[in-house]
């Protein structure tokens, strides 16, 4: 069996004003994610996984956010967009396995719904993703409440 694995990062200050969206999902809290896009962290680890085990760059790479036609993009949009790439190229998705690091809100009555989000949105089942939540015991940019970062392995096979 044919298998590439690779893992992505991603991290955004947490401002006022803006909603907080994690793995396509609205998750209520007063602060949300800056960025050019709607900033949802868990995607784009998700998405920069993907493409690094085909070693086709990163999101920045494809989406670039000095690009208008990105500014304030559903994530989901361009994770339908890399998983067609990575179709195209002859791969499928074995699993996804990710972790967002937050101190609050709390993201375990959410994870669920991220996880179906984004089964979904990649056609696979839902147990080929998994989605995780942890702090980061208030230490660093996260434990402060700065910002949010998120983790993800994607393993994928030869179609």
């Amino acid at each position: 069996m044919n298998i590439r694995i690779g893992n992505g990062y991603d991290m955004h200050r947490l401002v006022s004003d803006r909603p907080l969206i994690l793995g396509g999902t609205q998750i209520p809290h007063e602060l949300g994610l800056l960025g050019h896009s709607d900033a949802d962290v868990l995607t784009h680890a998700i998405m920069d996984a993907m493409l690094g085990a085909l070693c086709l760059g990163d999101i920045g790479h494809l989406f670039p956010p000095s690009d208008p036609q990105w500014k304030g993009a559903d994530s989901l949009k361009l994770l339908t967009q890399v998983n067609e790439l990575i179709h195209q190229k002859g791969w499928q998705i074995g699993n996804l396995d990710a972790v967002v690091v937050a101190e609050r809100p709390k993201l375990k009555p959410h994870l669920e719904a991220m996880r179906d989000r984004l089964s979904k949105t990649l056609q696979i089942a839902a147990d080929q993703v998994s989605v995780k939540a942890t702090t980061n015991e208030k230490l660093g940019p996260t434990g402060r409440e700065e910002g949010i970062a998120a983790y993800a392995v994607a393993l994928l096979i030869a179609a």
